[in-house]
């Protein structure tokens, strides 16, 4: 590995955390609520890396059934099981079910390098799953998984170069929803 750079594993890059689903019967867990709340599903259709929006909102007392909390904006998403390995970073607080990992930075660390080792190494990821009736890759599976950590001065750079191109498709995630929801409301009226 280049000089200064070093051999890690991702769970001394990131703060590698899952989430819950608070009970669905309980409606104080659930009517009314105002903060996003995710499942693997909500990507399954997604065409953007960005996660934009939620099927599900949850409350403040269901959010406290969840161990780790709204997640901050940024935060890289990773489905754990059902199918292992769609990404998503998230672009509010957003609170997660069980079938994540979430990749919360550590200090110095890119959300940007989380993701793109994810990526490149989704292959160890999904080997590194089990399960009879589909693959599942738990935390204590993932949180080993070497890296490498590249020198605070590349860390810095590869960041500042990812940042904007990230804004970009961002905006442009947000364009095309805006734009699919004026067709979605349009179209009925011109064909009536």
């Amino acid at each position: 590995i280049p000089k200064g750079w070093k051999v890690k594993t991702i769970s001394e890059l990131a703060d590698c955390v899952g989430g819950a689903t608070p009970s669905t019967k309980n409606p104080e867990f659930w009517e009314g609520g105002h903060h996003m709340w995710t499942s693997p599903k909500d990507l399954s259709d997604s065409k953007s890396i960005h996660l934009l929006k939620t099927d599900r909102k949850i409350t403040e007392a269901g959010l406290k059934k969840i161990s780790s909390g709204l997640l901050p904006i940024g935060t890289v998403l990773l489905s754990s099981r059902a199918p292992v390995g769609y990404l998503a970073l998230t672009t509010e607080p957003t609170a997660i079910n069980q079938g994540y990992i979430a990749l919360k930075p550590k200090s110095g660390i890119s959300n940007y390098f989380l993701l793109h080792w994810c990526e490149s190494n989704l292959d160890e990821i999904k080997n590194r799953a089990s399960g009879t009736t589909f693959a599942e890759i738990s935390k204590a599976a993932f949180r080993p998984i070497p890296g490498i950590e590249p020198s605070d001065l590349v860390m810095q750079k590869f960041h500042e170069f990812m940042a904007p191109i990230y804004e970009r498709l961002l905006v442009s995630s947000k364009e095309m929803e805006t734009l699919a929801e004026l067709r979605d409301t349009l179209l009925p009226k011109l064909i009536s």
